[in-house]
């Protein structure tokens, strides 16, 4: 006999039972316990009996019940057990909920991008997200976040006294935002309405040495230093490459030819994600033949000390330029880029040609995508030149800038 809301309502467990079962039909019965009243429908599913649970009543009515045991019949015929399709809707709808979060889709949005970027790239992106934005505003659904969720966590880092910090953490926030944007989760990026709020950057420039007598002093104290070999090596190589300090403490083996000079660094690890070739000058050369018996079996050109299977540390170089007395307001491993710009520039030599020396980003993207030799014979010309120009300011020679200009 079928159940009415009455019958249903009524229902109480009869003195002496446990539980009392009232049956609708067609399997759907309500089951009446101490604890509450539960909708249960029992089927045969590969030969087996099981029991779906459908709902508490009254919170799921008796016409809702009757609904849910018409749909599992219909899974039913199609041969798809209802409690298992049932805990498939519930992960599902897991699923989006957490997609859904702020943190399902920075998460995503790494995911997307995570061979894109470089790994020092992605490993920063990561620690920002976990350690700055994730605690407050991971869990929040992301098209419930307004304005004020955003600057009251990217404040945190100013009020600390890192502004920069707290732009990059803007940035990062509106990177996941317009994401989510693009893939349908919200309208607009509410970060975008935070502009102003931030106090602004003090701009402050790498320290670093222009003065040629000062240049000629720190390249003797560089000589002099009595560190290890491999760091004494990766000290005196600085000056006259200039690459940025993280691509220099990754350069491997398998990347520089000694046979042509050249280093060839990966796109993965630049910073512009281009390929960037590296003319060595036959100092450099001299150095990394000297190096080359210690190191050159590994992977790294320069390892770390403590582990081979590892680069030099990140302050390696700027720890040499301490112990040889340099402070950290007038030399640092990313100023020797600021040096050989600048006096290149003030020798005359093309912009472009210095500009591309240094990996800066190409005006147009596809120049600098698909050109990485661009002027390339220029480039070696230009290393060779600034070598032996360095050399000539170590020794104290008197030294006549060679201009690019006088180039026959």
């Amino acid at each position: 006999m079928a159940l009415s809301d009455a019958k249903a309502k009524a229902a109480t467990i009869p003195e002496g039972k446990k539980q009392l079962k009232l049956s609708d039909g067609g399997g759907l019965f309500l089951q009446v316990l101490k604890s509450g009243k539960y909708w249960r429908m029992n089927y045969r599913f590969a030969d087996k009996q099981k029991t779906l649970s459908i709902g508490v009543y009254p919170s799921v009515t008796l016409k809702e019940a009757r609904n849910k045991r018409e749909k599992a019949k219909k899974l039913l015929e199609s041969n798809i057990d209802p409690s298992q399709h049932k805990k498939k809707e519930k992960r599902k709808a897991f699923a989006d909920a957490q997609a859904a979060t702020f943190e399902g889709v920075a998460r995503e949005l790494i995911e997307k991008n995570n061979v894109k970027w470089s790994p020092p790239y992605l490993k920063s992106t990561q620690s920002r997200l976990e350690r700055h934005v994730l605690p407050w505003l991971g869990s929040m659904r992301i098209a419930d976040i307004e304005p004020p969720d955003v600057l009251s966590v990217i404040q945190r880092a100013e009020n600390r006294g890192t502004i920069e910090m707290a732009h990059r953490l803007k940035m990062l926030c509106s990177q996941v935002f317009r994401y989510a944007v693009a893939t349908g989760r919200i309208k607009s990026d509410p970060s975008r309405d935070l502009q102003g709020a931030l106090s602004p950057i003090v701009t402050t420039h790498r320290a670093t040495i222009t003065e040629p007598k000062k240049a000629g002093e720190l390249l003797r104290a560089i000589q002099g230093f009595e560190g290890t070999f491999i760091v004494q090596c990766a000290l005196q190589v600085t000056p006259y490459i200039f690459v940025r300090p993280g691509e220099l403490r990754h350069a491997e083996w398998t990347e520089i030819d000694l046979n042509t000079a050249e280093w060839r660094i990966p796109a993965e690890k630049m910073k512009m994600r281009v390929i960037h070739i590296v003319p060595l000058a036959t100092q450099v050369v001299k150095v990394l033949k000297e190096l080359q018996p210690l190191t050159g079996s590994g992977r790294y050109v320069f390892p770390s000390i403590r582990n081979t299977h590892r680069p030099m540390s990140e302050n390696t170089i700027n720890a040499s330029l301490r112990r040889i007395g340099y402070g950290k307001s007038e030399i640092c491993a990313h100023g020797f880029r600021a040096m050989a710009s600048t006096m290149l520039h003030e020798q005359g030599w093309d912009s472009d040609v210095i500009e591309r020396q240094l990996a800066h980003k190409e005006g147009n993207a596809i120049k600098g995508a698909y050109n990485h030799a661009r002027h390339l014979p220029e480039r070696i010309t230009m290393m060779q030149h600034w070598a032996d120009y360095l050399d000539g300011l170590r020794d104290g020679a008197k030294v006549i800038p060679f201009k690019q200009g006088a180039i026959a």
